[in-house]
């Protein structure tokens, strides 16, 4: 199976925060695999394990330019030897020098371009008919790679997390909601505050979807999002560089919105004196801007 690197765990520190009476750490979970990093490794796990049990030797996944999903997935399939077909959203980007998709085809995986109005139909049951008519009995995962193998393997490194570190509160990134979810079936009586990375509120839906409301500690912050998913401004790019200038990479679509977002809170005094959070580390470096 997928090789694993134990990841460490990192205090992290701001004069502010110290002030506040803070201790923030921070799980660089980004560290567990060269290209499968963060919770793209725990997701994949079961997904692996299952499509292989079940005999089948081709992935079909879904993702757009600039997925941390689709570039995982491909490197992941390589590594336990699958086939992979990433359905990429725009077919205006079968002209494009993208470099997440040109890693993925260089780990083998075929890119079949749809465009953005066939993408709708990712989750349709007609759709993954016509797929597999088209490639044969591919083993699918949904965009994200969120399903019940994803938040099986999330839950898994939950218990791990809990017994490993002592923490009062969890900070992480939310895009699909399946880590976040995986995480509270984990930890049912922990605090988890959920950045989400997308501009609106469903993904309070979605995380209450997968757990069947199993964990009542589970908020989710939506205005941290900078104009929604992979958008950014001056501020946030500052913020990165900081970062940056003190050896800790972070990208733009999700770590930085979620430091950004508890750095902002603890100045706030949003947090009480001797609190002490955990930030999970969810990797996608491959994005980080240059």
């Amino acid at each position: 199976m997928l090789t694993y690197r134990p990841t460490p765990v990192q205090v992290i520190e701001e004069e502010e925060w110290n002030n506040a009476g803070v201790q923030v750490l921070l799980k660089r979970e980004d560290l567990n695999h060269p290209f499968v990093s963060g919770n793209k490794w725990w997701k994949l796990k079961y997904n692996l394990e299952q499509a292989i049990e079940l005999g089948y030797d081709t992935l079909l996944t879904f993702g757009g330019a600039y997925s941390n999903h689709i570039y995982a997935t491909a490197a992941a399939a390589k590594e336990v030897n699958l086939k992979s077909i990433g359905i990429i959203r725009g077919d205006e980007l079968k002209e494009v020098d993208n470099p997440t998709l040109q890693f993925a085809a260089s780990q083998g995986m075929q890119l079949h371009f749809v465009s953005r109005e066939d993408y709708r139909n990712k989750n349709e049951n007609q759709f993954h008919t016509s797929l597999k008519e088209n490639f044969g009995n591919v083993f699918i995962i949904p965009e994200g790679g969120t399903n019940a193998f994803a938040i099986q393997g999330i839950e898994e490194f939950g218990i791990k997390l809990q017994a490993e570190i002592e923490f009062d509160v969890l900070l992480v990134a939310g895009g699909t909601g399946g880590t976040a979810a995986g995480l509270a079936l984990a930890m049912p009586d922990k605090i988890i505050k959920v950045v989400s990375a997308l501009k609106g509120d469903f993904l309070k839906d979605e995380i209450t979807f997968f757990t069947e409301s199993r964990n009542q500690h589970v908020e989710v912050l939506t205005d941290y999002h900078f104009g929604g998913y992979a958008n950014y401004n001056q501020t946030l790019l500052d913020f990165i560089a900081h970062w940056d200038g003190k050896q800790l990479p972070l990208e733009h679509v999700y770590t930085a919105k979620v430091l950004y977002a508890m750095d902002d809170l603890i100045k706030k005094k949003y947090f009480k004196a001797g609190t002490k959070i955990l930030m999970l580390h969810t990797g996608g470096l491959q994005g980080k801007l240059a």
